[in-house]
């Protein structure tokens, strides 16, 4: 790219947004295996959020500067230019997916990290679905087996990958109860779910149903009440509970040391972006079926409120970063 810079948000030390600058940077240089796209649009996830706060409490003594210094995973954008290896993408290609430092004007990705943006769907809206996204479709059909006609409660719905879930989970032909608070009602019946729980005024865990899959995105219920809202052989998978990975353990620690009760499973997973699941979101999106929910769009000089925001844990869906 001749050497001409980039602007990029880079992280110059850990601890908090404030830790991020935006700057003037060389333009990330690509692999044989590797594609650089020019990045349109990018949203933020709990990872980019524990990018910031997780590693002072663990090696913050140790290492004065981050080793990865532009932030961000999910992207949509056009592609620049390819490693001599690649052979699904050409220049000019419009695609999704994840990559390294995405809040930037240059990423780079990997060709099977990657799928054809949704034509229906702006680059904002494309840039929000793939890790949000990946995560509860990996965690209802592959984690959960989710099957038609049983029901799932969405514990935490009204976020990133809660829209997504209360959105994949009816298109698995599935029975959704979404729990959230008031403000998040209105949007939550918009996207097709069944029955909504408003947590200020109801309990899951008490109101005398229950469920076959529950998605916990909250993971700040005792194990003990995600039970008693499973049927006798119902699942309950943990994820994206973002930075709050002590609760995660702590079940899991609780679930080995108390006896099994009937055929109830718990897991957690991590989910794996790959083009085939990119691919399933785009035909979903494509055919109506899953539509990003997006709760405020920044300009890239303003990553560092998107993340401050997203610190809040009140956002609405997805928070998404413009690159002009």
């Amino acid at each position: 790219m001749g050497g001409t810079p980039m602007k990029a948000i880079v992280q110059v030390r850990y601890g908090s947004p404030d830790g991020l600058e935006l700057r003037e940077i060389e333009p990330p240089p690509i692999g044989d295996d590797q594609v650089r796209i020019a990045v349109r649009a990018a949203s933020v996830n709990f990872a980019d959020w524990g990018s910031l706060k997780r590693l002072p409490q663990l090696i913050g003594l140790l290492l004065r500067q981050p080793r990865t210094r532009v932030r961000g995973f999910d992207l949509a954008g056009r592609v620049e230019a390819t490693g001599k290896n690649v052979t699904q993408w050409k220049a000019g290609d419009e695609v999704f997916g994840v990559g390294i430092g995405s809040f930037a004007e240059f990423a780079v990705s990997t060709e099977h990290r990657l799928a054809p943006k949704p034509r229906n769907l702006t680059f904002e809206q494309a840039a929000a679905i793939p890790v949000a996204g990946v995560t509860a479709l990996q965690g209802l059909r592959d984690k959960a087996l989710l099957q038609t006609g049983q029901s799932v409660l969405v514990y935490g719905a009204g976020g990133g990958v809660g829209t997504f879930a209360v959105q994949i989970a009816k298109e698995l032909g599935a029975r959704v109860t979404a729990v959230s608070n008031t403000s998040n009602i209105g949007l939550l019946r918009a996207i097709g779910a069944d029955e909504i729980l408003d947590y200020t005024h109801q309990d899951f865990a008490g109101h005398g149903r229950r469920y076959d899959v529950l998605f916990d995105l909250g993971a700040n219920r005792s194990l003990r009440d995600c039970r008693r809202a499973l049927t006798p052989g119902g699942v309950h998978v943990l994820a994206g509970a973002g930075t709050r990975i002590w609760p995660i353990v702590s079940r899991l620690v609780e679930a080995q040391l108390r006896a099994r009760i009937g055929k109830q499973r718990i897991g957690t997973f991590l989910a794996r972006v790959r083009q085939a699941d990119l691919v399933v979101l785009k035909d979903l999106a494509e055919a109506g079926k899953l539509v990003p929910t997006i709760d405020r769009v920044y300009p890239l000089s303003r990553a560092p409120d998107a993340l401050r925001y997203l610190g809040t844990r009140g956002a609405r869906g997805k928070i998404v970063i413009r690159i002009e």
